[in-house]
């Protein structure tokens, strides 16, 4: 089993990485599946990432007390609101609401965590 989580979080720091170079792909959470991972499989790995000047402050932000930074939760509730606007305009009934309701939902929960 301590291969399988070693492997998911290989997999979470190389989504991360992506996310670095493309605007679309949220960075941090891939980072916080990382440390998750690594902490039921190495925990050399997971200290390394707790540690990084980047990475570390929001995953021990996280872990400590559920935040998440402004600069994360703005851009969250920007890419929201776009996705949402993007499916009012050019999906079809009644799919153009999906993204709405799920944007609602995932940014009132986003909005009501403590910010890092």
């Amino acid at each position: 089993m301590q291969m399988a989580w070693r492997a998911f979080g290989m997999l979470a720091v190389a989504a991360g990485v992506v996310g670095l170079f493309l605007p679309i792909m949220p960075t941090v959470p891939f980072m916080l599946l990382a440390a998750f991972c690594f902490a039921r499989s190495n925990p050399e790995w997971e200290r390394r990432l707790l540690e990084h000047p980047r990475f570390g402050p929001p995953i021990r932000a996280w872990r400590e007390r559920g935040a998440i930074g402004r600069h994360g939760k703005i851009g969250a509730t920007l890419g929201l609101s776009g996705s949402a606007v993007i499916g009012l305009l050019f999906l079809p009934e009644p799919w153009r609401y999906l993204p709405l309701g799920i944007s609602i939902v995932c940014g009132a929960w986003i909005l009501s965590r403590p910010s890092a």
